[in-house]
């Protein structure tokens, strides 16, 4: 029996090269491999800026936190996604406001997420689930046809003047819509680096932002170092390169940098990062022809309008429920082939239903994960273990009739 593992990280001697060139030089946290991979990031996502940090989670509390968003503030989720995109809501002590998926989708039903926008509502955060792109366009266009009822509590705020659209982009770095890259559309995007992602540095994220009229690039980026290293003015990579030890603290603040062990991962992924996304394309494509004429949803990975990061290959059995997907899963996994399911609606979890959510409320989110599977989808798959995934999917199928 073959064992086709869900996600290994794709790492070459590229990357074991630059790492033990960081080791060598001294230097292992936040300084030079990590600035270079700051700007590498920027030039990709075609920002002015990038700051990568420990994880995803801590990129978005950290700009949530530079919008600030507190207590009395509301903060539009999709009732679909991970437990990251929601639980910084509460750290910063705002209220999540969770929407559904529109009936057959995936994303928010975005005529319910413009009906909750309110004069409390400062964020929405879309997910960009699976490495494709939301519809940024509809997303938009609610925030601006309800610009009368945006309340901004400060001047950061003020410079939208609209609720400002942050994009959980843990699966979609690297994706494009509509001729822009995942990075450049949403006001601010947080990625994700994880050791599961298509592009990784073990652990670690980034945040980066589109210019705005108003916005001084340089002090953002600083307000970022400065949450993200203790409220410190001078991080220790500064301290020595210049004749003084003199620094002060502004803040009582966090410590989620990158350290260049990490950044140097990066640094090497980025080299390769075109050649492993064409590598998921291939195998999307693959895997669309042979499972075109079988009862199951896919996701549009690439149109003329778009292109996934290819992080995720999500299907959906049509007409079946949770026990069969549970089965089908099993079956899978007797066969050597590791699945997962992407995700649970944050009101199935405990730490959201204790808090007064109820999938019943989320109707369209619990169907579409009640039959979701996700197949294994990375640039290290060969061919041959990829007709082997599709030919026991197909048997698992015909078992399971």
């Amino acid at each position: 029996m073959r064992k086709i593992p869900f996600s290994p990280p794709d790492l070459s001697q590229a990357e074991i090269d630059e790492v033990i060139k960081v080791l060598k030089s001294g230097w292992i946290t936040t300084g030079p491999e990590t600035k270079l991979f700051e700007s590498r990031i920027a030039e990709r996502c075609h920002t002015e800026k990038a700051v990568c940090l420990s994880s995803q989670t801590s990129c978005a509390e950290l700009t949530l936190r530079i919008l600030g968003i507190g207590p009395g503030d509301e903060v539009i989720v999709p009732a679909y996604t991970y437990t990251a995109t929601a639980s910084i809501i509460y750290h910063v002590g705002a209220k999540p406001v969770m929407i559904d998926c529109k009936s057959g989708s995936f994303e928010m039903d975005y005529d319910k997420m413009e009906a909750a926008i309110n004069h409390n509502t400062k964020v929405i955060i879309p997910v960009d689930l699976a490495g494709v792109v939301c519809d940024y366009d509809r997303i938009f266009e609610a925030v601006e046809r309800k610009k009368s009822v945006f309340n901004p509590r400060n001047e950061l705020q003020e410079k939208f003047g609209r609720v400002i659209v942050m994009a959980d982009g843990a699966h979609a770095f690297g994706a494009q819509w509509h001729g822009k890259m995942c990075g450049e559309i949403a006001d601010f995007t947080n990625f994700s680096f994880h050791a599961v992602k298509n592009m990784t540095t073990a652990e670690g994220g980034a945040a980066v932002h589109r210019s705005h009229d108003g916005i001084d690039e340089e002090d953002m980026y600083k307000q970022y170092m400065l949450l993200s290293l203790h409220g410190q003015t001078k991080d220790a990579y500064q301290k020595n390169k210049v004749a003084s030890w003199e620094y002060d603290v502004v803040d009582t603040q966090y410590k989620c940098n990158m350290t260049d062990v990490l950044a140097a991962i990066g640094v090497a992924q980025l080299e390769r990062y075109d050649k492993i996304l064409d590598r998921r394309h291939q195998l999307i494509k693959l895997y669309n022809e042979e499972f075109k004429d079988l009862p199951v949803q896919v996701l549009n990975h690439c149109d003329e309008n778009h292109r996934s990061s290819g992080h995720l290959y999500f299907v959906r059995f049509i007409g079946k429920d949770a026990e069969y997907r549970n089965k089908f899963y099993n079956m899978m996994a007797d066969h050597g082939v590791m699945c997962n399911v992407h995700f649970k609606p944050l009101p199935l979890l405990s730490a959201y239903s204790k808090r007064g959510f109820k999938i019943t409320d989320y109707p369209n989110a619990y169907n579409m994960h009640k039959n979701q599977l996700t197949l294994p989808m990375n640039s290290t798959l060969t061919d041959d273990e990829a007709w082997y995934v599709i030919e026991t999917f197909k048997q698992c199928m015909k078992t399971l009739k």
